[in-house]
């Protein structure tokens, strides 16, 4: 391939047109996908090393138009020996996401991203929390405010499986006590309702008598949010997982326990009850039914353990 000329302007010094297509579809991300902040970030950062590639490769690449899945492979060729698969496969998805979006624009005539091939990613099972450590978790702040607020909080973790952002996410004006819900805006904006348990319910309610003493005209306050600080100020998602390190370890001794662990613990327990995947997947939010069959997994690996240990046919004859 030719040198490039020009490294981070085009050949009539105008901007880059690499990182100006970008940046549309970063936009497009953004307000026509409602993509996650996360997820926009993200991608923008996978698609900057390609062009970051292609330039300290002194390559000849003018538009997306000069893109083909040979200098593409040779791009995913060299973050093997330095990235993790599953980072690999994420930027992979990234481009084809991008060169997608071009193709459908007509700036470019095939994908060539769409013959990579993703390498496989083996994902770790799910943290299995057993329902009687959830029940010890759950129960272990204290009575006084910020106990009564922490409980609440881990009850909803737990029995409506929110995500950590979605919990610190949300307003008084999303609980509906009438009914027993919680209105959840997850990832990529979309609204769903969960169901409120009996004990969320009143662990929300006792907060909420506890949580009216908390100052809600001072800097950084927000008083339309459901968890807040001692200054009223909506509650981070680092509170949050420090809270849950905290009452895992004080509750079931777990002290590598994290909020997605108790979202796990709602899953598979709510399957192992009988449950099906799909209303699973309505609950939790998940786009694909791919993601919530991952606990069938988790509950057929569990049932073995225990059969395992308990039935007599499953207990190997000792020496006769």
């Amino acid at each position: 391939m030719k040198l490039l000329r020009e490294a981070r302007l085009g050949y009539d010094g105008s901007v880059d047109p690499l990182e100006a297509s970008i940046d549309r579809f970063r936009e497009h991300l953004a307000t026509e996908r409602r993509a996650s902040p996360n997820t926009v970030a993200a991608y923008a950062s996978d698609l900057a090393q390609l062009v970051a590639f292609v330039r300290d490769a002194q390559l000849e690449v003018e538009s997306p138009r000069d893109l083909d899945v040979y200098l593409l492979r040779r791009w995913v060729g060299t973050l093997a020996r330095t990235v993790v698969a599953a980072s690999v496969a994420r930027k992979i998805a990234a481009v084809r996401a991008w060169m997608r979006w071009l193709e459908r624009h007509g700036e470019i005539e095939k994908n060539p991203a769409a013959t990579l091939s993703r390498p496989k990613v083996v994902r770790p099972l799910p943290t299995l929390v057993r329902p009687e450590v959830a029940a010890e978790i759950v129960t272990s702040p204290g009575s006084l405010a910020e106990g009564l607020r922490d409980r609440a909080m881990l009850e909803v973790l737990y029995g409506s499986g929110l995500r950590v952002s979605e919990l610190v996410g949300l307003d008084l004006g999303d609980i509906d006590f009438g009914a027993s819900t919680l209105r959840v805006l997850g990832k990529g904006s979309k609204e769903r309702v969960v169901p409120m348990g009996s004990k969320a319910r009143e662990a929300i309610e006792a907060w909420l008598a506890a949580r009216s003493a908390l100052p809600a005209t001072a800097k950084g306050a927000d008083p339309q949010a459901l968890f807040r600080n001692k200054q009223g100020a909506r509650i981070g998602v680092r509170r949050v997982q420090t809270l849950v390190h905290r009452y895992g370890a004080l509750g079931a001794g777990r002290a590598d326990l994290h909020p997605h662990a108790l979202r796990h613990a709602c899953a598979t327990h709510l399957l192992e009850a009988g449950a099906d995947l799909r209303t699973i997947q309505e609950i939790l939010g998940h786009a694909s039914l791919g993601t919530t069959q991952r606990y069938t997994h988790v509950s057929l690996t569990q049932l073995e353990r225990t059969y395992d240990a308990a039935h007599p046919l499953a207990k190997r004859a000792g020496p006769g």
